[in-house]
């Protein structure tokens, strides 16, 4: 019998932070959910060999072109953005079509909010997403890798 045992490897948040990465994903032509699937994924970590469930391993994310995602079928005209701000009459409706006229980074920020945890280490999960409606962002002195998404 060996004495040497295996221990399972648990990452701690200074670990986590040290490996920590930066990737930008182009959204022309990809589908909403399909990509916000793989946002999430690569934001809690789930991509690396040290992922762990408690704390936040994942890499940050810069999404451009947000404007340019495509909603399949006949969501841009169907789908719906609804709030309340509270006070009676409040309640606003807006179509995704609009959305992406008005907010074009809002429907990726809301598809991928709603894929991770809703607890505080999702909320800090999701500061780590940037998205832009545009080809520009301000972080390439962080030299972000381009993520290629299989959809």
């Amino acid at each position: 019998m060996s004495s040497h045992s295996q221990s399972t490897f648990t990452a701690n948040q200074e670990s986590a932070e040290k490996l920590r990465g930066w990737f930008v994903i182009d959204a022309t032509g990809k589908p909403l959910g399909r990509l916000a699937s793989e946002i999430a994924r690569v934001l809690r970590g789930k991509h690396k060999p040290t992922y762990t469930p408690h704390v936040d391993t994942g890499d940050f994310v810069v999404v451009v072109n947000a404007s340019k995602v495509l909603l399949t079928g006949n969501k841009l005209d169907q789908k719906k953005w609804q709030r309340h701000s509270g006070i009676p009459g409040g309640f606003k409706e807006n179509t995704y079509r609009s959305l992406l006229e008005s907010r074009p980074t809002l429907p990726i920020e809301k598809a991928v909010k709603g894929m991770l945890p809703k607890n505080v280490l999702g909320r800090e999960m999701f500061t780590k997403l940037k998205v832009y409606a545009t080809p520009d962002h301000p972080h390439a002195a962080q030299k972000p890798q381009p993520l290629t998404v299989n959809i």
